[in-house]
């Protein structure tokens, strides 16, 4: 799969956020998208995810495919969208069963979470609940990642294991597209958002 974004221009509010962005991805590749807060890292991400609507420009995947964008993709934002009374592997069970995936207990296994999964989720420290909000990366198989900040509360074990598989999905021809201040734990483009107003 590639993706490839042409004049994209993104409004809120009446404001501006970016305009003429463009960028192509293809298999196996990722691109790390920097700038300063404010300057819509963020917004780009929700936009290729279709969660906010373009103001002019285009998205396109290829090949082509009867699926929505939003199917082929996973976005994981600053929210870690947990529910806080349903444990670890309730939260996951049901995310995996919304968006079809089955590997649920793989997936806690791949991001350390086994002596937890049992915890409700308000007693996750932010750590776990950041490597709970990627574990969705496995349990649920999808092409195109897109990552807001992903290794925000992670210790260096953990940076390393999403570091890991960050690089497993681009060798299986996954893309990665990573909204971050920090070094991402692979080989990527980059492309730098303008002054923050």
């Amino acid at each position: 799969m590639q993706i490839e974004a042409s004049g994209l221009s993104v409004e809120r509010g009446g404001r501006v956020i970016f305009a003429g962005l463009g960028f192509r991805l293809g298999p196996g590749e990722a691109l790390v998208v920097k700038g300063p807060n404010g300057a819509g890292k963020s917004t780009l991400l929700r936009a290729l995810a279709g969660l906010l609507p373009l103001a002019a420009g285009q998205i396109a995947l290829s090949p082509e495919t009867e699926a929505r964008r939003g199917e082929l993709c996973h976005y994981i934002g600053h929210a870690d969208a947990l529910k806080p009374a349903l444990t670890l592997i309730e939260n996951l069970a049901f995310s995996s069963a919304l968006l079809g995936g089955q590997n649920v207990e793989h997936a806690i296994g791949r991001l350390g979470l086994a002596a937890v999964a049992d915890l409700p989720a308000a007693y996750l420290s932010a750590g776990q609940k950041r490597r709970a909000a990627l574990a969705r990366l496995v349990a649920v198989q999808r092409p195109l990642w897109l990552l807001d900040e992903p290794l925000t509360a992670l210790d260096a074990a953990s940076q390393e294991s999403v570091g890991e598989l960050m690089r497993e999905h681009l060798a299986a021809g996954g893309l990665l597209v990573a909204a971050t201040h920090a070094p991402l734990p692979v080989t990527a483009r980059e492309l730098v958002l303008g002054r923050a107003a």
